[in-house]
């Protein structure tokens, strides 16, 4: 781990834990709320702070794995709805939380929600900018654990006049032994490379990747008071911005029958797996093109630790993997000249799937058309600087990497059939020795957003005991 003085001790204890570690729990309730009264909504906060069989979960090393986590965010607008004393449009006017300000709905067409994708068609309270103040993550083990704990919160809604917009349920699909697996609908195997975080404590198990460690306050709102100095300020007073972070929540639907048409629609040209590999930059089973482009699985096998531990060095041509997929726009790596730049973008993702698995063989002719797709939270220090310039400059921008007009990211970008394409280039490298896939839909659809803040523990405390101003 590298020494780096802005990234000073983490106090684990006051961070919240979904920003430090992902939980693994199999079944998640998200909830988007409403405040009506200011003085009630603190005194549910300060019962979720100070709770027992409910309570803000913080990022503090646990000795036994609990059967359930909870995490708590603000929009901008849930923040005023507090009406705490301080001027929350003072505490976040610096442009660094413009984005947060704005909200998603503002932004959306910015990073492509358009169309299909706008916010009037967003659902669940997400598409209600004035009255989504509160998110609520519910995470649990097994489905009887997050129904109880639902109740429970569900009492404290009602008591504190908390009302309940909308919530959307999310739950790992079953591999065929009938184990939860990391899968999501598209058939890939997601979660895995996750950045390494100076201070964040190591996943167990997996040894070192090789990749560079990313200072805290890429993450986590720190302030310091001498040179190298963090480079996003913390929101004002301290007690309320420090140690805290930004996520961006989106629900994302995968057309899953769509998305496996156009693999079949394209195999007189190439075999449907090697397209679907060639477009994320990783085969099905997470295996990457960099170290085995040809197939799935090496011999000796490419292990797990090992799914992480490569750059695009030896592919500068994007022969392996495309320079234009998925996996490398999205975290080029060394594909970019400046790679310093590359460390200030990256996401830390918390990802589950959402809605029934898609079974092709299935005799229920609605079962292809019921929405599943993936509940993503998208956590940094800096909505604009790092969520929003990945999905403008690199995922949905044709500048990205020199690519060229309307080519965006085949998965997640906002592609129009008309004139959107997708180059894998053919050995050896040269002008006519590519294979260019047209006719690309938006695979991804956006069902709802929402920017949020998440404070520490002690800001959430700090919160329950400012009087109404």
């Amino acid at each position: 781990m590298t020494n780096n003085p802005t990234s000073k001790q983490l106090n684990l204890a006051d961070i919240q834990g979904l920003i430090v570690r992902g939980y693994n729990m199999n079944v998640v309730r998200y909830f988007v709320l409403c405040v009506n009264d200011a003085t009630k909504a603190k005194e549910f906060i300060g019962d979720l702070v100070n709770g027992e069989s409910l309570k803000i979960t913080s990022a503090e090393q646990w000795n036994i794995k609990p059967s359930h986590c909870l995490n708590i965010g603000f929009t901008f607008e849930g923040l005023k709805a507090l009406d705490l004393r301080d001027d929350v449009n003072e505490a976040f006017k610096h442009r660094n939380y413009e984005a947060f300000r704005k909200s998603a709905i503002a932004q959306a067409p910015g990073i492509g929600d358009t169309g299909e994708n706008d916010p009037k068609n967003w659902k669940n309270g997400l598409d209600k900018q004035d009255k989504a103040h509160i998110l609520l993550f519910l995470l649990a083990e097994d489905h009887d654990t997050l129904s109880q704990k639902s109740v429970e919160l569900r009492d404290k809604f009602e008591k504190q006049e908390i009302q309940e917009l909308g919530y959307f349920d999310g739950a790992k699909l079953l591999d065929q032994d009938g184990k939860p697996s990391d899968m999501i609908h598209f058939g890939y195997r997601d979660g895995i490379a996750q950045p390494r975080v100076e201070g964040f404590p190591a996943k167990d198990g997996i040894p070192d990747d090789g990749q560079p460690v990313i200072p805290a306050h890429e993450f986590v709102l720190i302030h310091t008071t001498k040179p190298p100095y963090a480079p996003y300020k913390v929101p004002q007073p301290l007690i309320l911005g420090e140690n805290g972070s930004f996520a961006a929540f989106r629900v994302l639907e995968q057309n899953v029958v769509a998305f496996e048409k156009f693999l079949q629609d394209h195999k007189k040209d190439i075999d449907p797996e090697t397209l679907a590999a060639k477009m994320c930059g990783r085969w099905r089973n997470g295996v990457p093109l960099d170290l085995s482009p040809e197939k799935d699985q090496l011999e000796p096998p490419v292990t797990y630790a090992q799914f992480n531990s490569f750059d695009y060095q030896d592919d500068p041509d994007g022969l392996k993997c495309p320079i234009g997929s998925h996996i490398r726009r999205n975290n080029p790596r060394n594909t970019l000249k400046v790679e310093a730049d590359i460390n200030l973008r990256r996401l830390i993702r918390r990802g589950i799937p959402y809605g029934p698995p898609y079974n092709p063989q299935s005799s229920d002719p609605q079962s292809a058309d019921e929405e599943r797709g993936l509940l993503g939270l998208f956590i940094c220090a800096s909505l604009g600087q790092q969520f929003e310039f990945v999905m403008k400059e690199w995922v949905n921008s044709g500048s990205f990497a020199g690519l060229g007009d309307n080519v965006k990211d085949p998965l997640l970008g906002a592609n129009n059939p008309q004139d959107s394409k997708f180059d894998i280039p053919l050995s050896p490298p040269s002008a006519d020795k590519s294979l260019q896939i047209k006719g690309f839909e938006r695979f991804i659809i956006t069902r709802g957003g929402a920017y949020c803040f998440l404070p520490s523990i002690t800001a959430l405390k700090y919160m329950t005991e400012i009087p109404p101003s």
